[in-house]
């Protein structure tokens, strides 16, 4: 967990601290406190990721590299988005570009969830991440 930030390093140590279903429970915690998005950003403008099963639009806005805003939008019945999105934006959101860019792309994997969620929702996770390194390169 040493390349990843602090934000993003505890929210791993959070996950690691539950087992099995209580997992879920918590990933659908971080779901409902994904981030409303700023009145001056509509989905439209944003960045589709069409890895996600459900539709997950992101925006990055790299324009102070030391303190990147990451904004998400995902439908409420997509709970499973939206708790990665919700992981995504308490763990980096704030961040420098260049710790964003050191967070290892398979992070996810320690948040022991492979088990509980299909390889094809993980890989919309992986996919989130990918798009903010790219946006940040």
């Amino acid at each position: 967990m040493s390349a990843m930030p602090a934000a993003l390093a505890e929210v791993v140590f959070d996950f690691s601290e539950v087992q099995g279903q209580d997992k879920l429970a918590l990933l659908l915690e971080f779901a409902g406190e994904l981030p409303e998005l700023p009145a001056d950003l509509e989905e439209a403008a944003m960045e589709p990721v069409p890895e996600c099963q459900s539709p997950l639009f992101l925006h990055v806005d790299a324009s102070d590299r030391e303190h990147v805003r990451l904004f998400f939008s995902a439908p409420a019945e997509a709970p499973t988005t939206r708790g990665f999105a919700a992981i995504l934006a308490a763990g980096l959101d704030g961040g420098s570009a260049d710790d964003i860019l050191a967070v290892p792309d398979d992070f996810y994997s320690e948040l022991g969830l492979a088990a509980l969620i299909s390889p094809l929702r993980l890989r919309g996770m992986s996919a989130m991440l990918t798009r903010i390194k790219r946006r940040l390169r």
